[in-house]
């Protein structure tokens, strides 16, 4: 595609990051630099991984935390792997057992919501398959930082305080160890203060001392178990000792001479491959610059509608992966894409409050991973004495019967959290992501196309602006999108709403490394407090 200074500023809102022996890019430089720390210890991209993420619960407890949900893509001596660890369901719960709550769809708050965690179990698995050092030491720097304590960073400050005004609504009893935990002044902490968690250092410590498995079996899901049955909630220690993380097969589809690499449903990476599909069928663009955003924009629109229909856990789904992504569907899905903004419908293809990591090591081993509470803090619960902040990733539950995403016991549901992979000729280009629920694979979509279709480095292509498809029409844009592009994209029939802040677009970092040199490349979130931290 041209070059458009408009569009392309001369100057990024960051300058890349290179690095030699190894790098961690994550939202929270206390966290990039555990990482890295650990590396310079003899670990490797997993075990920083791990570290990474066990700080992340520490320093963001605003998008993650011990109850939360995760997946992984793991470039390990010249080979893909990928982890699933989103928990199910409990197995008390069930359509009718949520109405006899009085409530008539899946509330976004409080016990009703809360699945059973998966990501401590996915650290455990990640170290004993491929981790170097022992578990526990991965988790030091997060049991300091949380005993020693850390000053707020400001994004973190701001979802701080969006969420205590969001739980303050509620009166019901259950949110009161959330307020007690996160805001035992009264208020969010704001930016600069210290902040200490020492509940979150002793369970930290637990799950060290056990490789996980006291959040599952032991004292910690005793301490969950008790605090459900008292306020009646649906989650049971027996939900959490039956939970193991699912090794999977990555998904690919090509592109521009590439494989982008996501974890197959029940997550919504293949949301990004079919977006990306249907742009390959349309070869390498060349009518201008409102022409590729426009044809980006409704080839993700198609894939967006087609994920909400279909994806799920993926023995449910009424369509499989193969069929939609199947080259001859995309570029059927493709030929809709004309010179008007769609309208989108699902296609048949039937036939006969998130936080993102990176991290390389000196070997050529790559960590692509995610970790979410969901919604911000996630349901507001928190078990007393534990630091324990549980995710709400069951709201996205359906009670409609004839729903691929109905509610049922043990069931996983679509879910948002997605990281990203990229090689080519069978060799690791590196791992990349984009925060952000609903954003996520639009995200995907667009840093991937910036790379490869406009041959921007990594951390020009995180501070493009972006945009985000809502319904219908509709697609909402940043604050510093050019209007002349709004505008001519308008003229094509979208709906274009410039949104004053930015976080709902996403929070990204990649990590490419150079197949002649090794060196390291890396792109961080102008967006948010993140850091590429280099060894």
């Amino acid at each position: 595609m041209q070059y458009d200074p408009l569009y392309y500023p001369g100057t990024s809102r960051r300058m890349l990051t290179y690095g030699r022996r190894g790098m961690v890019a994550t939202s929270q430089t206390l966290a990039a630099q555990a990482g890295r720390d650990i590396l310079t210890r003899g670990g490797n991209a997993v075990d920083a991984a791990i570290a990474t993420a066990a700080t992340l619960t520490v320093v963001e407890p605003t998008s993650n935390g011990l109850g939360s949900d995760a997946f992984a893509i793991v470039w390990m001596d010249g080979k893909l792997h990928g982890l699933n660890a989103s928990g199910p369901s409990p197995q008390a719960i069930s359509p009718d057992a949520v109405r006899a709550q009085g409530h008539e769809c899946m509330p976004v708050h409080g016990m009703t919501p809360v699945t059973v965690p998966g990501a401590p179990a996915a650290w455990s698995a990640l170290s004993q398959r491929f981790g170097k050092l022992p578990f526990a030491e991965l988790l030091a720097p997060a049991i300091d930082i949380a005993e020693q304590g850390f000053p707020v960073s400001p994004v973190v400050h701001q979802l701080w305080s969006e969420a205590f005004g969001e739980y303050r609504a509620y009166e019901d009893a259950v949110f009161a160890p959330w307020f007690d935990t996160f805001a035992p002044a009264g208020h969010a902490p704001a930016p600069g203060d210290m902040w200490r968690a020492p509940d979150h250092a002793r369970t930290l410590q637990a799950i060290a001392d056990s490789n996980a498995r006291d959040f599952y079996e032991g004292e910690l899901a005793e301490r969950i178990d008790t605090f459900f049955r008292e306020h009646g909630g649906f989650l049971r220690k027996e939900d959490l000792a039956a939970f193991r993380p699912e090794w999977v097969e990555p998904i690919a589809t090509r592109f521009r001479g590439c494989d982008v690499w996501e974890i197959p449903p029940n997550g919504c990476g293949m949301i990004a491959l079919q977006a990306l599909g249907m742009l390959e069928s349309l070869g390498q663009p060349g009518r201008g610059l409102v022409e590729t955003l426009h044809q980006r924009i409704e080839a993700t629109k198609l894939a967006y509608v087609d994920g909400l229909r279909y994806i799920t856990e993926r023995d449910n789904m009424t369509a499989s992966v193969e069929q939609m992504l199947s080259p001859g569907y995309l570029e059927q899905r493709a030929r809709l894409i004309g010179e008007r903004a769609l309208n989108p419908e699902p296609g048949n293809p039937i036939t006969g409050g998130t936080v993102y990591l990176a991290t390389a090591d000196n070997d050529g081993n790559m960590v692509s991973f995610i970790q979410s509470n969901f919604k911000g803090f996630g349901s507001g619960i928190v078990v007393p004495g534990t630091g324990i902040s549980l995710q709400n990733r069951g709201c996205s539950f359906s009670l409609a019967p004839d729903h691929v995403n109905c509610l049922a016991p043990g069931k996983r549901t679509y879910h948002t959290i997605i990281p990203g992979f990229i090689t080519r000729n069978n060799e690791a280009v590196g791992p990349f992501g984009v925060m952000g629920g609903f954003m996520q694979p639009q995200g995907h979509v667009q840093v991937v196309s910036a790379m490869l279709d406009d041959a921007l480095n990594p951390q020009a292509a995180l501070d493009l602006p972006r945009w985000k498809w809502t319904e219908g029409t509709t697609v909402e844009v940043e604050p510093d999108f050019p209007d002349h592009l709004a505008q001519a994209l308008q003229r094509r029939g979208h709906h274009i709403v410039k949104r004053v802040d930015g976080l709902s677009f996403g929070r990204g970092q990649i990590i490419c490394r150079d197949p002649v040199t090794g060196v390291l490349s890396a792109g961080t979130e102008p967006r948010t407090d993140g850091a590429a931290v280099p060894w």
